[in-house]
C-alpha cells in the first residue's frame, strides 16, 4: 500500500485547477455538509423545542445522528461496489436532502428526531464516499492533498456547524438553517454526474455484514447514551458497558469473512490496525469542542456566540495545519508528524487544562485560543498522512475502498466516544465548573497522548511489512 515518492509534491493548485475542481467540490461539499450538521442542531435545538416541544427528547438529537452517521459510513464500500460512485453519490445526496427538508418541515420533535436520522445515514454515506471515492476520482499523487481536503472539512464543520446554528437561533428562523443545508447538498448533488468518474461496478450483491452493523450500532448507542445520562456512576456503566460490544465486534471481524474494516486490519503484524486507532485517538480530542463554551460562559463570562467561536479553535487549528502538512514528504518526516500529532494535541489541551481560572480575565482568555490552535494543529499534521495509509492499505479496489471508508466510521465513532468520556469526567468536578474543566482538560490529554505509542506501532510494523502493505506513505 505504498504511495509512490514524487520528488515534487503536487501544489493545491493542481487539486484545484479545472482538471478536479469539480471533483474535489463533491467529494469535500458531502464531508463539509455532515461535519457542520454533527453540532447545528445543538445550537438550534432550544429555540426549536420552544416551537415544537418535546424537551424530554432534547439529549437524543445528536445520539440518533451519530448511530446513523456510523452505520452508514459502513456500508458505503458495499454501496460503491453495486452501484458505482456516481449513482451511490446521488443517492448520499439525496438521502441527506430529504432529511434536510424534513427536519425543516417538521411539525414535532419526534419527527425532527426521525428526520435527523434520515438525515444522518446521509451523511454517514457522504463521509465514507468522500474517502473512499478519492482513489478513483484523484490520481495517487493527489491522494494526500485530497484527504487533507476532506479532512480538513471536518474542522471547518466543526467551527462552522455550532456558528451557523447559534445565528439562525438568535435570528429565530432555526428551519432555515435545515434549508439551508438541503440546498447546499442538492447543489453537489446535481454536479455529481457532470464530474465524478463512474468507478468499477458489480453486478454482485454483496451481503450485508448485518453482525458487525449490530455490534457497532450498540456501540454507538450506548456510548451515544453515555453523554446524557444523569449521574457519574450510570455514565461510567454506560461508557464501560460500550466495550464489550466493541470488542464482540473485533472478535467477529477477526472470524468472519463479512467484514467491515479490510481484511489487513485483522492480519497479525498488519500495521492498519495501528493506523486506525491512532486516527481514533486524534478525532477523540475534538470532543472537548462540546464543552469549550460552556468553559467559556462560566469561567470567563463570555457571550455564546463569542464562546462558540473560541471553542472551535481547535477545529481552525486542524484545518489550517493541514496545508502545510499535506505537503510534507519523505518517509521519515511522515512518520515523525504522524508520532508528534498526539503529543502535540495532548500537550495543547493539557496547558488549556493549566490555563483555568475561575473569573479569568481577559488577558488570559486571549492566551487560551494560540492554546487550542496549537492542540488542534496536531490533528492536522498526522491525520492527512494517517488518512493516505488507510486509503493505499491494498491494491484490491473493493478493500481499499472499505479501507478508505472506514476512516470516516472510525472518526465519528471516535467524536461520539470521546464526548461521552468527557461527560464523565464533567460530572466528577460535581458544582466546581473549575473542577470539572480541569478534569476534562486533563483526562482527555492522557487518552490523546496513547495516540503516540499507536503511530509509533505503526510506524515499526510497517517496516516488516510486505511490498503492498506498508501504511505510512513514503510521501505526499
Amino acid at each position: 500500500m505504498n504511495v509512490a515518492p514524487s520528488p515534487d509534491p503536487p501544489s493545491w493548485r493542481e487539486l484545484l485547477g479545472a482538471e478536479h475542481l469539480g471533483a474535489a467540490t463533491v467529494l469535500a461539499g458531502g464531508v463539509l455538509v455532515a461535519a457542520i450538521n454533527i453540532y447545528l442542531a445543538a445550537s438550534l435545538l432550544p429555540t426549536a423545542v420552544s416551537d415544537l416541544g418535546g424537551a424530554s427528547f432534547y439529549a437524543w438529537n445528536m445520539t440518533l445522528y451519530l448511530v446513523a452517521m456510523v452505520i452508514a459510513t459502513m456500508l458505503t464500500g458495499r454501496l460503491l461496489s453495486r452501484w458505482g460512485n456516481v449513482r451511490a453519490y446521488l443517492l448520499a445526496y439525496a438521502t441527506f436532502t430529504a432529511g434536510s427538508v424534513a427536519c425543516a418541515l417538521s411539525p414535532s420533535m419526534v419527527v425532527l428526531l426521525l428526520s435527523r436520522g434520515v438525515q444522518g445515514l446521509g451523511a454517514g454515506l457522504l463521509s465514507g464516499l468522500g474517502f473512499a471515492v478519492v482513489r478513483s476520482a484523484l490520481p495517487p499523487r493527489l491522494w494526500t492533498r485530497g484527504a487533507a481536503l476532506m479532512s480538513a472539512m471536518y474542522g471547518v464543520g466543526n467551527f462552522a456547524g455550532p456558528a451557523l446554528g447559534g445565528l439562525f437561533a438568535q435570528l429565530g428562523v432555526w428551519r432555515l438553517a435545515f434549508a439551508a443545508m438541503a440546498a447546499l447538498a442538492a447543489v453537489c448533488g446535481a454536479m455529481v454526474p457532470r464530474v465524478m468518474p463512474p468507478g468499477e461496478r458489480s453486478d454482485a450483491r454483496p451481503p450485508i455484514p448485518a453482525v458487525s452493523l449490530l455490534l457497532v450500532m450498540a456501540t454507538a448507542g450506548a456510548v451515544s447514551v453515555a453523554g446524557v445520562l444523569p449521574g457519574t456512576l450510570a455514565k461510567v456503566a454506560a461508557v464501560a458497558g460500550s466495550l464489550l460490544p466493541a470488542v464482540g465486534f473485533v472478535m467477529h471481524e477477526r472470524r468472519s469473512e463479512l467484514r467491515v474494516f479490510p481484511r489487513a486490519t485483522y492480519r497479525r503484524g498488519s500495521s492498519l490496525k495501528w493506523v486506525y486507532l491512532t486516527l481514533g485517538l486524534l478525532s477523540f480530542g475534538v470532543a472537548v469542542e462540546s464543552f469549550l463554551p460552556l468553559f467559556g460562559q462560566r469561567l470567563a463570562g463570555l457571550p455564546p456566540l463569542v464562546a462558540g467561536f473560541f471553542a472551535a479553535a481547535i477545529s481552525l487549528g486542524w484545518s489550517l495545519t493541514q496545508i502545510g502538512s499535506s505537503s510534507v514528504s519523505g518517509e521519515r518526516r511522515v512518520r515523525r508528524l504522524c508520532v508528534l500529532g498526539p503529543m502535540v494535541l495532548a500537550l495543547g489541551l493539557l496547558v488549556q487544562g493549566l490555563l483555568q481560572r475561575a473569573d479569568t480575565p481577559i488577558w488570559l482568555v486571549a492566551v487560551w485560543v494560540p492554546v487550542l490552535l496549537v492542540a488542534g494543529s496536531g490533528i492536522g499534521l498526522a491525520y492527512p498522512h494517517l488518512s493516505v495509509a488507510a486509503m493505499s492499505s491494498t491494491r484490491d479496489p473493493e478493500e481499499g475502498q472499505r479501507a478508505a471508508a472506514a476512516i470516516a466510521a472510525v472518526t465519528s465513532l471516535s467524536i461520539a466516544f470521546g464526548t461521552a468520556v468527557a461527560g464523565v469526567l464533567l460530572n466528577l468536578g460535581g458544582e466546581s465548573i473549575l473542577a470539572s474543566a480541569r478534569y476534562v482538560l486533563f483526562g482527555l490529554p492522557i487518552i490523546c497522548a496513547v495516540g503516540a505509542l499507536t503511530a509509533r506501532a505503526a510506524n515499526r510494523t510497517s517496516r516488516t511489512e510486505q511490498t503492498g502493505q506498508a501504511p505510512l506513505p513514503r510521501s505526499s
